[in-house]
């Protein structure tokens, strides 16, 4: 009795400090991508970019992110997924000084593929650690380790937009990220779990998905649209249409990312109380609504509080549609919410080239009104799901 008691103290402390770990990993993800996108602006003028120079730039993103798709499953079932998020967000911090050292658009493109592969390859093997955390705590822990991600966010969106008020050079600015994230690294590389959860190696990294997980892939992948577009144009609309003073242009990348970051911490409380579908109706209508608010009233104020609503309304959809998708009875869980993190993927990568297009031939607040419309898309679709 006493021998199983010690046995299950000791795994509850290693589970424990594996969840410490693979946290602090998700935390390192965030704050580099979130640094890189807080200083779009600024790499936009630098460079001399319009809208559609910046969409075709960051277009470099996506196509790196996609690359690295089937790469990254081989190396992960071959290797593990320690090893592999080891050198994956390794060589992820140190290409963030290299953005800042860019001179020409066409340098820039090169980087940013590499920063995409490697971003990618980072998000999928700390993926893969943050399921094995979970058998080991015995129920779903995933929406807190997407809150670090969005906490992450927050921190490097501050930090961004401190950098900036204070003059500092963008390289200056992705040195100290760097500084940090191999530090994390450090620390974290002995303590994250060595061996995968129901690792199979044939298995394909792709399914076709029936249309109850297509339908749940498209709303994600609607809602990964709005994200993706705050990420990297939220700092140029403050600072082209809400035309914000000098230093201030990072102020609704930090709104949208502290109200996501807070709404994944307390999204599934909300959700026991009113239910999947109703919560994802209601992200809908408050990711629309505050997209509206600041095409509509493109002041700072209103502005502001429009990215917060647009951040507490998307802040739950990917969970809960990930957590639906696990529930499949088509395919295994695992490969429900791979088929359904693909699908809606496509929209994170492609949503905010679109945009700098759309933006060059019409506005940036049509583009803003386009994206709205996707956020009514999450609620006609959510009301219509059987969940």
């Amino acid at each position: 009795m006493l021998q199983e008691l010690s046995v299950d103290i000791v795994h509850k402390r290693n589970a424990r400090i594996s969840r410490i770990a693979v946290s602090a990993l998700f935390f390192l993800s965030g704050l580099c991508f979130a640094s890189w996108a807080s200083r779009i602006p600024d790499i936009q003028q630098a460079l001399g970019l319009n809208d559609a120079g910046l969409g075709s730039v960051l277009l470099a993103l996506p196509v790196g992110s996609i690359i690295s798709l089937p790469v990254a499953g081989m190396l992960v079932s071959r290797f593990g997924s320690k090893q592999v998020l080891i050198i994956a967000a390794t060589a992820y911090g140190a290409l963030l000084p290299l953005l800042g050292l860019a001179t020409a658009p066409w340098e820039l493109i090169m980087i940013l593929v590499f920063f995409g592969f490697f971003g990618n390859l980072t998000n999928i093997a700390m993926n893969t650690q943050a399921v094995a955390v979970e058998a080991m705590y015995g129920r779903s822990i995933m929406a807190s380790f997407h809150g670090l991600w969005s906490v992450a966010g927050f921190t490097g969106a501050a930090i961004g937009t401190a950098m900036n008020g204070l003059h500092i050079s963008i390289v200056y600015h992705f040195l100290l990220i760097t500084a940090i994230a191999w530090t994390i690294i450090l620390l974290a590389m002995r303590r994250i779990v060595p061996h995968d959860t129901n690792l199979q190696a044939n298995q394909p990294m792709f399914a076709r998905p029936d249309m109850f997980l297509l339908t749940l892939g498209i709303i994600a992948m609607c809602s990964m649209i709005c994200e993706g577009t705050m990420f990297d144009w939220s700092g140029v609309y403050f600072r082209r249409v809400v035309q914000v003073r000098d230093g201030l242009s990072g102020a609704g990348y930090a709104a949208f990312m502290s109200t996501m970051a807070a709404g994944r911490f307390v999204a599934d409380k909300i959700t026991t109380k009113l239910g999947v579908k109703k919560m994802l109706l209601i992200s809908g209508i408050l990711t629309a609504t505050g997209l509206m608010i600041a095409v509509i009233f493109p002041y700072f104020i209103s502005a502001t509080l429009g990215f917060m609503l647009v951040g507490a309304g998307v802040s739950a959809v990917v969970p809960l549609i990930y957590s639906a998708a696990g529930k499949s009875k088509v395919l295994s869980p695992g490969m429900a919410l791979a088929t359904v993190s693909t699908i809606g993927y496509l929209g994170f990568l492609f949503g905010p080239p679109l945009i700098g297009f759309v933006a060059q031939a019409t506005s940036l607040a049509v583009s803003f009104t386009m994206i709205a419309l996707m956020g009514a898309a999450i609620a006609v679709m959510s009301a219509r799901i059987k969940l």
